[in-house]
């Protein structure tokens, strides 16, 4: 019972970070196009800021190759709500997400971690935007 608790609240948590995430990036009905300044998704801060565990970075380096895919996908299909193949691979690549939401959830309880998400995750905003 403890389990199914732990999960469910993990669930929720994750729920809560992947709406916002996805509202953050526009994916709202009705997002207008807003144009932004031309950023990299790597992370441009200095790494030593936020030490990381060889697993927790791993995981990073997975997120930040994933946003170099996902960004310009994001762009066409802001671009053009109607284009199939910008919205089929927003699918894929949102499914390859799902596959660390486990672990990520877990990792977020770090500070540390927390925060080098969180810049990543601020860097490809800006570079949607």
């Amino acid at each position: 019972m403890k389990y199914e608790i732990k999960n469910a609240e993990m669930s929720n948590e994750y729920e809560e970070t992947r709406r916002s995430f996805l509202t953050k990036l526009g994916l709202t009905l009705g997002a207008g196009v807003v144009a932004g300044e031309k950023l990299s998704a790597k992370v441009l801060n200095d790494k030593t800021e936020f030490p990381l565990e060889a697993d927790q970075q791993k995981l990073m380096d997975r997120y930040e190759d994933w946003m170099d895919e996902f960004i310009p996908v994001i762009k066409a299909f802001r671009a053009d709500p109607n284009d199939k193949e910008a919205g089929r691979r927003i699918a894929e690549l949102s499914e390859e997400a799902e596959g660390w939401r486990e672990q990520l959830t877990v990792f977020m309880k770090d500070d540390n971690f927390a925060r080098y998400y969180m810049t990543a995750t601020e860097r490809m905003t800006k570079e949607i935007y």
